[in-house]
């Protein structure tokens, strides 16, 4: 992602996290991304704080 971003001249592209991975954020100017694993993601359940309905990761996964 990093790579493509830089390629369509958004620069810098920071990232925060890779060295553990479990929740890396990429800030892409006006936009910015998180990558969670997904026990991670399950852990912070993101989509409850927002209010969203959204299918189980183990079931989008399968």
């Amino acid at each position: 992602m990093v790579e493509a971003l830089r390629e369509k001249g958004i620069r810098p592209v920071p990232v925060e996290g890779m060295a553990n991975a479990e929740w890396v954020l990429v800030d892409a100017g006006d936009v910015i991304v998180h990558l969670f694993r997904p026990e991670k993601r399950r852990f912070y359940n993101l989509e409850k704080m927002w209010g969203l309905d959204l299918p189980d990761l183990a079931e989008a996964s399968a």
